[in-house]
């Protein structure tokens, strides 16, 4: 029986590991496209102070925290990320707010899912709001829980802060809030079944007890008295609707107006009303309205049960046994609703989330993981007895099949954290997006830097171009860098973009229709170009150093010119 003490003491452990692997080298791959879109927007923002929700971007919290982070530390890979990977270590934190409702031995192996399954290890090292979301969702489930378990209401207001945290991060912060409705509606419903099956009477259940017993609850939370327990449960409601209202506002609200608005009373209600309705209204406007959602089910389905497969083996196999074992009553005598609350939630993400997501991401296989731990963690636990059993009892069969069991998830588990940890090549695009670059193009933008640093003028030229047979389409062409997004093709640049600002360098690009004879008179120290392109280039740039980088994870390679005596000097003053 594992004690009170030792299972809490176990879970800071499993925290302190979980940071542990999740900061190690985090800034060692490359940004990925969708980590340098949202990064250049925090650059911009810190550097000019002025942001408000753009929806296609997802909630303000990374920009908002970020641009906290690097008013203290530098802006780099490592602390752009490092609010992802804090969240996502601290999640294992979560488990003891259910405490009441697993045991001890399972809280400890759901704080081990959380800290090392592979797809939350690997997505808490990237800059992307999947992590976040989840892990808010679930503390606010977790407090929520509380709240019920204790009757003190108060509990309801570090759920709505972390709920609102959560909302400021995803959309889909709302997938949740439906998951959690659902499911809850479904466990309620199984119960009702489960006694009117019995004999009971649904008409007494829902009319009589349950009145009866809200009133009792109330009455003891009021000291007796029912009044005194109404308002202590109103000011708890409201307490958690009131904490949900200020964080949301405070996210969402544009900048700088919100700080202007403390000394500008009569600007106050309309700087609320653009971080609540204005922001609500934007959101349902790009997420809410469908148009995301246009696709082929299927294909999406498939893509995300392979990720789910090669992601999360070791889950899926316990929580399958965790669902088994708990339904039919073999670890408690009963069906707990938790495991059945989760086990529904888990279901229905698998099967919602390649309905509801715009694009083929395995980055939603998050929303499934999360509440499928639950009965994973049962699973677990329930083979880890049975193998502590099996050597009280001298069965040698039943020690070997569960130490085998246990030693090849352990195994696999640590395999996976090995094969996926800076990932960046198609050989793990199941567990990749495919908008990822290979790690080779660093050490290319750390000389670009260099050569940067030590160049006046123009430092790098983005060469225009059309894809081959798709003249309809411009890559790396924008007609004014002072306005980048005004196109035309300014994101099939990324995530460049987030490179050259942060170390100031000064770009241009080329029309498509330009020559390379016409670059090749007067050309910058570095051109940047698609691979189509590189044989015309080549013959123009003499002197220039060339090096071919995958800037997708298929099909789809860059080509880097550097001037060699550009980059000589550079190294030669970086080494002064």
């Amino acid at each position: 029986m594992v004690t009170r003490s030792r299972a809490l003491l176990a879970v800071f452990g499993i925290v302190a590991v979980g940071l542990l692997v999740r900061l190690v080298d985090l800034g060692g791959r490359i940004f990925h496209w969708d980590e340098g879109r949202v990064g250049y927007w925090i650059l911009r923002y810190h550097e000019t102070g002025s942001f408000s929700y753009r929806p296609i971007i997802h909630g303000p919290f990374l920009p908002i925290v970020n641009d906290y982070v690097f008013a203290v530390l530098p802006a780099t890979d490592f602390t752009a990320r490092l609010p992802v990977a804090l969240v996502g270590g601290l999640l294992p934190l979560s488990v003891w707010l259910f405490r009441k409702h697993l045991r001890r031995d399972e809280l400890v192996a759901l704080a081990l899912f959380f800290a090392f399954n592979p797809l939350l290890v690997y997505y808490s090292r990237f800059m992307r709001n999947d992590i976040l979301v989840a892990t808010f969702s679930f503390v606010a489930l977790g407090f929520v829980v509380r709240a019920y378990d204790t009757g003190r209401l108060a509990y309801l207001i570090p759920a709505g802060i972390s709920f609102a945290t959560g909302a400021a991060t995803k959309e889909n912060y709302l997938v949740y809030l439906l998951c959690f409705l659902g499911a809850g509606a479904l466990v309620f419903d199984h119960r009702l079944l489960a006694r009117t099956s019995a004999g009971e009477s649904a008409r007494d259940i829902l009319f009589t007890e349950i009145p009866a017993s809200l009133k009792d609850r109330l009455r003891r939370r009021g000291a007796g008295s029912l009044s005194a327990g109404t308002f202590r449960a109103g000011v708890g409601i409201l307490g958690g609707i009131a904490a949900f209202f200020a964080v949301f506002v405070f996210f969402y609200a544009p900048r700088p107006d919100l700080w202007n608005a403390f000394g500008n009373s009569a600007a106050l209600p309309g700087v609320v009303e653009a971080g609540s309705l204005g922001a609500f209204e934007s959101m349902g406007g790009s997420w809410l309205d469908g148009s995301h959602q246009s696709h082929e089910y299927l294909p999406y389905l498939k893509d995300f049960l392979e990720t789910f497969v090669y992601g999360a083996p070791v889950l899926i196999v316990f929580a399958l046994v965790g669902i088994v074992v708990d339904r039919y009553g073999v670890v408690a005598d009963r069906l707990r609703w938790l495991v059945v609350f989760a086990t529904y939630w888990g279901v229905v993400s698998i099967f919602g989330y390649p309905l509801a997501t715009d694009i083929q991401a395995p980055w939603v296989v998050v929303h499934a993981v999360v509440p499928l731990a639950i009965p994973a963690a049962v699973g677990v636990a329930f083979t880890f007895r049975a193998a502590t059993n099996a050597v009280d009892t001298q069965d040698t069969v039943g020690v070997g099949l569960a130490a085998l069991v246990l030693l090849a998830s352990v195994g696999g588990v640590a395999a996976a954290n090995y094969d996926y940890w800076n990932a960046s090549t198609d050989e793990d695009k199941v567990v990749l997006q495919w908008a990822q670059p290979e790690n080779d193009l660093k050490p290319t933008l750390d000389d670009i830097a260099a050569v940067s640093a030590t160049n006046g003028g123009t430092d790098v030229l983005l060469y225009g171009t059309h894809p081959p047979n798709n003249a309809d389409e411009t890559h790396f062409y924008v007609k004014d860098e002072s306005n980048p997004l005004g196109g035309p093709s300014w994101h099939s640049r990324l995530p460049l973009p987030w490179y050259f600002e942060g170390a100031d360098v000064e770009r241009t690009s080329s029309a498509p229709e330009t020559s390379a004879s016409e670059i090749g008179q007067n050309p910058p120290p570095v051109v940047v170009a698609y691979e189509w392109d590189r044989a015309e280039l080549e013959s123009e740039l003499d002197g220039y150093e060339v090096r071919q980088h995958a800037f997708k994870l298929w099909s789809e390679d860059v080509v880097v010119f550097i001037d060699r005596d550009a980059l000589a000097a550079a190294n030669a003053n970086a080494n002064a």
